[in-house]
């Protein structure tokens, strides 16, 4: 099992891309991602579903994950309405600074492409680097800092975040994070429940850019061990 609170947060750029139709979409719904990776020989499967925007958006994610060696590699499926447009590529992450279970800070590189199969042109692409500090058995803070490629476009936009979580029990976490990405600040709070040790949900809203558009956002993660 892994050394964190939560099961695994996947990089994203859910919060804003679904307020413009050209971002970039990958992994799970929370924004600033963390340092850690699944366990060797473990696997990830990551479901959510979002709506944001003044004009609504709507966002189904599917994205299984599977450690490989010292990596984990997966794959994103992603469907965004509004015009409805599909979206699907490969992610890889290596924690290549306190892999150990014990370790109180770890740090990570993450990178996706995301490949527009509705309006084609140029992929997108996001580079990230999560950094974990864990404050207390029960209390985590994430960092990150990095950059988005945009599909089509390939505008290149920065990113910068912190989050926290803070297991209340066994059963329940808080989730709060503060998140710029294509130029606009998302704030995003929640929870996650676990279910058992390996199947999780994650409930959040966010209000994003200078509007305060809001969004809502429901996640399930069930991680398992490799066949």
């Amino acid at each position: 099992m892994r050394k964190r609170c939560s099961i695994k947060r996947s990089m994203s750029l859910a919060g804003v891309a679904l307020l413009r139709a050209g971002g970039a979409l990958a992994g799970g719904h929370l924004d600033v991602d963390d340092a850690g990776t699944l366990d060797p020989g473990q696997c990830l499967v990551e479901t959510w579903g979002g709506r944001a925007g003044a004009v609504p958006v709507t966002v189904l994610h599917v994205g299984p994950t599977c450690r490989v060696g010292p990596v984990e590699l997966g794959v994103n499926l992603d469907r965004a309405s509004n015009p409805g447009t599909y979206y699907i590529g490969p992610q890889v992450k290596w924690t290549w600074f306190g892999r150990e279970a014990d370790a109180r800070f770890s740090g990570a590189v993450s990178a996706n492409i995301t490949f527009d199969r509705t309006d084609h042109g140029k992929p997108g692409r996001q580079l990230v680097f999560p950094f974990t500090l864990v404050a207390t058995p029960d209390w985590q803070i994430h960092a990150n800092i990095g950059a988005d490629w945009a599909p089509v476009t390939g505008e290149r936009t920065l990113r910068r975040g912190l989050g926290t979580e803070w297991a209340l029990s066994e059963k329940v976490s808080l989730l709060a994070e503060r998140n710029r990405a294509f130029d606009a600040w998302t704030t995003r709070v929640g929870a996650r429940f676990n279910f058992s040790p390996l199947i999780s949900l994650d409930v959040t809203s966010s209000r994003t850019g200078p509007d305060q558009a809001r969004g809502f956002y429901v996640g399930l993660n069930h991680e398992f061990k490799r066949p």
